[in-house]
């Protein structure tokens, strides 16, 4: 299955380098590319894209805010690519729903993995950024309050969420708790639904902070 990625970014020469990067690997196919958060999202409602490659630092419409919409609507998922690494970046992107956050240092076979995570569901953080992000969020962070109980996830789905807290991938969950990779998917959809949460990485920090 090809991989749909919308590119966003408002430099012309940085989306052409990542179109190429992207539609080089096996497997991914740039559909789109956009300068600014509301052509983004413009885009992605027209195209349907199974990642958003973002970038935060746009005239107009910013990408968090880009990603609030995309991520709110189910359009797509979408993966922060960005210069910066300040903490309230972060916080505010993740917050908005992105599934991930990486650097524009990144290279560029951790770029197409990242991209190849986030649209099988997965979780990714630059390692450059996790230490100074969990600090953040057990520093800082106001907490994140569930739409629902912790009490009321099933026995099952408690298991899943505490994965789900020390980062692990579907792969590693289904391993651990000896269950198929894909009853982990239809477990974290249903605890990401029931605690109204937009990614694994909400859910992480939703663990974190109820620990």
């Amino acid at each position: 299955m090809t991989v749909r990625v919308l590119v966003v970014d408002d430099y012309g020469a940085i989306r052409a380098g990542l179109a190429m990067i992207l539609n080089d690997a096996e497997g991914i196919q740039v559909v789109g590319e956009a300068a600014d958060g509301a052509t983004a999202i413009s885009q992605a409602k027209a195209l349907r894209p199974d990642v958003v490659l973002m970038d935060l630092r746009m005239p107009g419409v910013d990408g968090i805010t880009a990603t609030r919409a995309i991520v709110g609507d189910g359009l797509a998922q979408v993966l922060v690519l960005t210069s910066f690494d300040l903490d309230k970046d972060v916080y505010n992107a993740l917050r908005a729903g992105a599934s991930g956050y990486m650097l524009k240092s990144v290279e560029a076979p951790k770029l197409v993995e990242a991209v190849r995570l986030v649209a099988s569901g997965e979780g990714v953080l630059s390692p450059v950024i996790t230490r100074k992000l969990i600090d953040t969020f057990a520093a800082t962070a106001p907490p994140t309050t569930p739409t629902v109980s912790l009490e009321e996830l099933t026995t099952r789905e408690r298991e899943v969420f505490a994965c789900l807290s020390e980062g692990l991938s579907n792969a590693q969950i289904a391993s651990r708790l000896l269950i198929a990779e894909t009853t982990v998917k239809t477990h974290v959809s249903k605890v990401l639904g029931k605690l109204g949460l937009r990614s694994r990485v909400q859910a992480a920090i939703v663990a974190q902070e109820s620990s």
